[in-house]
């Protein structure tokens, strides 16, 4: 079953954490680099230890109605990550709950693996399922108290040694300049034209700031954080927490808000600029937007041919590895955050790019229609799947039937547009994509083609691979970064 069940040892240590036998460990879907599990304890039989174990928090576990969370990954995290150890987000969890932040507790921390055992806290995640307007301004005003709560805790104060040293805003961006280019580099040196003029620009343009720093969340907003009868009940995710400028994660906001709607944000923000103490200062946070973006694009360090995925987790290789997350989501979102990347840069580099053209299906091919079979068939059968994770899955994979038939009908255009475009800055048709890609990745490397015309060539790219995606990605292909202010 590949990642469907845990390993033993974990099922082990959880019971050894606890002190109680486990009757289920269900995986969920979402989690994002991490795998997510509901854990359900008998709590009526003691285990073999009987107690807290000396990895988890003093105290039973007989207030949490013998249901917990696990957060794992079953590979170990590169050493260049952008990712912390979850033995580091449960320092942070614990040092938030602490200072009275709304976090889940912390049970267990494994010594060795990849593991954390968490409070299972009420509610729910998606922002966009709540129905009732009102309702959905209520728990996104508490979302907002709840991120200017963190915004007003001095970081120095915080037990968090893993975090290292606080320092100025400037001092922290350029460390995190510097690590993004360690992470993006190929053991040949190379670096992707794309993370190297926006680390170039980043490092070019860091805010003159030098105000009061902030525990960043990193990736905050809906989605990671937990709510119920119209207030916010954790705040999760802590994986990419840091030490910087608040109006960071004011951009990895507006970031969020493009995921799953929030409500009117610059309502939002100048409930958060009252209540935080921080000014909203949109120059900074048009900046940080693209530091947002090539964050994310460099989760992982390109180790090579077998890097992870962009979203840190490891590249299949074999049919288990592929099983294990799901695909079709992750083609998505990888599209929208690399649309929303140029996006950005093209806001703060003020290049002002519009539309290219457009790919055009070409004649049918004969086996056209089997794509709207498949996709009938998985119509029929997902609502009959009561499994939440297989039933996420399905509609993965009608994701990616969807971006295959378009791939059959405008793939061809998309690729001779793409030549064309290479052929214009190089001087000459390249012999295949690959190698067009590489001779330009190498000529702006020596600055024989400048940062705007790759910018463009990207944008036109990245463009038409939307879309030809545009089916795939439902609503998705219509969002783009949201106003932070009203229109004066």
């Amino acid at each position: 079953m590949g990642g469907l069940t845990l390993p033993a040892a974990i099922l082990e240590w959880i019971e050894k954490a606890v002190g109680h036998p486990v009757l289920r460990a269900t995986r969920i879907p979402g989690g994002g680099t991490r795998q997510g599990w509901f854990i359900d304890l008998d709590t009526g039989r003691i285990g073999d230890t009987g107690r807290i174990g000396d990895t988890g928090r003093i105290g039973d576990t007989g207030d949490t109605g013998g249901k917990l969370f696990l957060r794992y990954s079953p590979q170990p995290l590169p050493a260049r990550s952008a990712f912390h150890r979850l033995a580091t987000e449960a320092e942070v969890l614990r040092a938030l709950g602490s200072a009275g932040i709304a976090v889940p507790a912390v049970y267990a921390v494994h010594p060795v693996d990849e593991a954390v055992l968490l409070e299972r806290v009420p509610g729910d995640t998606w922002f966009a399922r709540i129905r009732d307007p009102d309702e959905q301004v209520r728990v996104a005003q508490d979302f907002i108290r709840s991120l200017a709560r963190i915004h007003r805790l001095d970081p120095a104060r915080l037990d968090v040694p893993a975090l290292g040293p606080v320092r100025s805003a400037r001092e922290h961006a350029l460390e995190r300049i510097a690590q993004i280019r360690r992470r993006a580099t190929a053991p040949d040196g190379s670096i992707d034209p794309l993370v190297r003029l926006s680390a170039d620009w980043l490092e070019a343009h860091v805010p003159d700031y030098d105000g009061p720093v902030v525990l960043v969340q990193g990736d905050t907003g809906p989605g990671n954080f937990l709510y119920r009868d119209g207030r916010v009940t954790a705040v999760l995710d802590w994986e990419l927490c840091h030490v910087g400028d608040p109006m960071d994660d004011i951009a990895w906001l507006s970031l969020r808000t493009v995921q799953d709607t929030f409500t009117h944000l610059p309502d939002r923000l100048a409930e958060y600029e009252k209540l935080s103490g921080h000014a909203i200062d949109v120059d900074r946070i048009l900046y940080y937007r693209v530091f947002a973006e090539t964050t994310m694009a460099t989760l992982a360090p390109d180790d090579g041919p077998h890097t992870p995925a962009r979203d840190g987790t490891p590249a299949a290789d074999d049919d288990q590895s592929a099983a294990e997350k799901d695909a079709g989501n992750l083609m998505l979102y990888l599209q929208l955050h690399r649309r929303l990347w140029l996006e950005a840069l093209n806001a703060v580099m003020g290049l002002g790019l519009t539309s290219p053209v457009m790919p055009e299906p070409t004649e049918p091919r004969d086996w056209q229609p089997l794509y709207a079979d498949v996709l009938a068939m998985l119509q029929t059968i997902t609502p009959r799947v009561d499994d939440p994770l297989a039933s996420q899955w399905l509609k993965g994979t009608a994701r990616i039937v969807r971006h295959l038939r378009e791939l059959d009908a405008c793939g061809r255009e998309r690729d001779e547009l793409e030549r064309s475009d290479l052929a214009l800055l190089l001087g000459h048709p390249p012999a295949s994509l690959p190698a067009g890609r590489d001779a330009l990745a190498a000529a702006h490397a020596a600055r024989r083609v400048s940062d705007e015309d790759v910018t463009r060539y990207l944008w036109n790219r990245v463009m038409r691979d939307d879309h030809v995606m545009r089916h795939a990605s439902g609503a998705l292909h219509r969002r783009t970064w949201p106003p932070l202010t009203d229109a004066s």
